[in-house]
Formats: C-alpha cells, sequence, structure tokens
C-alpha cells in the first residue's frame, strides 16, 4: 500500500480518530496535500526531510493531543459535577414535593390517593397530547416530567385551609366556599417564594401555573383570576380535566362516588365550557389508561 491506501485502510477501520497522522512526501502537488489532509492526516511534511524540523512537528502535534485530552478529562469532569448536582436537585425538589404532600395528607386523607392518580393521569395526558393533538409543538419530554413532578402540589394550599371547612361532610356555604377557593393562591405564594428563589427556573414555574390555574374554566367563569381560554396555562387546563374527573369517580367526605362513564359523560358535556375541547378529546383517547391508573391505585383506597 501506498500512504492513501494505509489511510483508506485505518479509515474503514475507524481507527483514524485514536492516531495522529503525519504524511511524509516528495510530491509537491495542492491537490494531493488536500487529499491527505481530508482522508484524517493532521500534517503535511514534504522532503527532503530536515530531522531537527520533523522532531519539532511531531513535539507540536504532541502537546496538541495532550491538550485535546485534558480537555476531554476536563469535560468528562465538568459533566459529572454537573450530573452529580443535577441528582441532587432532584432529590431536593422531590423531598420537598413529599414533604409537602405529607403535609397535606395528615389533614385531608383523601389528597393521598387523589395526588397519586391525577399525577399518573396528568402524565399519560400529557403524553398524548404530544402524540395527538394540534398542542404537540409546546410539548417536550422535560415539561411532562416537570408536570408530573408538581402536580401533587395542585392542592397544596389547602394546608392553609380550616379543618371544620375542609373535612365538612356535607355541602359549603356561600362563604365557606370562598374560604375554600383561597387554596389556590395559598399554593400561589407558598412556590412564589420558590420563584424568586430560583428565577425562572422551570420546574417552579410549572409547578407555579399548574397550582394557579387548575380551577380557571375554559369560558372565564372559573377562579380565582376568571382566565379564559389560551390565558389558562396548558398545564392548568390539564389539571382541571384529571382532577374534576377523580373527584367525580371517588368517594369524598361530602358525596358519593360516580362510576366511570358518569364521571366522563360530565367531563364531555363541559368541554367548552369547563374543559378545552382538545384536552377532553385527548383525555377520553387514554380512557382505557385512566381505568388502569384508577385501579392500580384503588388498592390504597
Amino acid at each position: 500500500l501506498d500512504g492513501f491506501g494505509v489511510l483508506d485502510y485505518l479509515n474503514a477501520k475507524k481507527m483514524c480518530k485514536d492516531l495522529t497522522t503525519i504524511i511524509l512526501t516528495n510530491v509537491d502537488e495542492v491537490e494531493t496535500e488536500i487529499r491527505g489532509l481530508e482522508s484524517g492526516a493532521v500534517d503535511y511534511i514534504r522532503k527532503p526531510l530536515n530531522s531537527d524540523s520533523l522532531l519539532k512537528r511531531v513535539q507540536v502535534h504532541t502537546r496538541l493531543i495532550r491538550a485535546q485530552r485534558e480537555i476531554i478529562k476536563h469535560n468528562e469532569l465538568l459533566e459529572h459535577r454537573v450530573r452529580e448536582r443535577t441528582a441532587q436537585l432532584e432529590l431536593s425538589r422531590n423531598i420537598m414535593v413529599d414533604a409537602l404532600i405529607g403535609l397535606l395528607e395528615m389533614r385531608d386523607a383523601e389528597s393521598s390517593n387523589h395526588c397519586r392518580r391525577t399525577q399518573w393521569m396528568i402524565r399519560a395526558l400529557g403524553y398524548e397530547l404530544m402524540r395527538n393533538s394540534e398542542y404537540g409543538d409546546q410539548i417536550d419530554e422535560e415539561w411532562i416530567n416537570y408536570v408530573f413532578k408538581t402536580a401533587p402540589l395542585h392542592d397544596v394550599g389547602k394546608v392553609g385551609i380550616l379543618d371544620y371547612i375542609l373535612r365538612k361532610p356535607g355541602k359549603l356555604t356561600v362563604d365557606e366556599f370562598e374560604v375554600m377557593k383561597t387554596h389556590v393562591q395559598i399554593g400561589v405564594d407558598a412556590l412564589h417564594k420558590s420563584l424568586k428563589q430560583y428565577g425562572s427556573e422551570r420546574f417552579v414555574q410549572v409547578g407555579l401555573q399548574l397550582i394557579r390555574d387548575h380551577h380557571e374554566h375554559f369560558d372565564g367563569h372559573g377562579y380565582p383570576y376568571g382566565r379564559s381560554g389560551q390565558d389558562i396555562s396548558l398545564e392548568g387546563r390539564m389539571m382541571a380535566v384529571v382532577d374534576v374527573y377523580d373527584a367525580l369517580a371517588h368517594e369524598r367526605i361530602y358525596k358519593k362516588a360516580l362510576s366511570h362513564q358518569e364521571a366522563l359523560k360530565i367531563i364531555k358535556e363541559e368541554s367548552g365550557k369547563h374543559f378545552d375541547p382538545v384536552v377532553v378529546n385527548a383525555f377520553i383517547n387514554i380512557e382505557d389508561e385512566i381505568i388502569k391508573i384508577t385501579e392500580k391505585f384503588k388498592v390504597f383506597d
């Protein structure tokens, strides 16, 4: 083989990336030089050779190799530290969320399974919207993961509601319902403190919008801000559907449970009024998944 044959062989064996190749030749043609460099060589030296010059070239490339290896090693170390820091941050988030949900469960025993079910329902709903809806370009897996992780916080503000209202077995009075509605603002205020600490951190923003908007109605008749349509965050519109469905399909201290079909019928009837029609259609499409999630967590009831 000539030199180019050797380079072709090394390229075929995918070995060039691990080698630093210098071409030594007595051919004085630009095309030949370009061909050699394109084949993976890093330098081109014409004969007759000067040994001191050749040694200097080799030393230069040796230093470059060492520098490249140091950069690679440094980048690997940085990536390792970033992964460690990310893992620590995620652990801290999970601990914070679990602690808040544990606090809520102490106040309201019904919240435990409701949080688990709605968390998995909204995850399934997010993937369906990403795959098969006009909202697909607004959604990515990272966002779905943040919605999944923060969904249990949607009712965290209920820790600030008095027991006689939170656990009342009958229908709330108008005044009591006004107090109950303040749980949204209580939750928003709690997340706002985190937002000030972490700036525009996407995880906190998703959680904040989910808490803020999950009682807003698509037609503008919800609370606490009376937002409507696309002015309501997508995570809020999603949580509105799964939150109401789960409340309808399960027994509460103040009501009996409806069947799956009865609850789904109400969801359909409220499409375009309480709920975003696109989100409702996606929810209907994953009906079988919703049933499986409900059955999976029923054992904890």
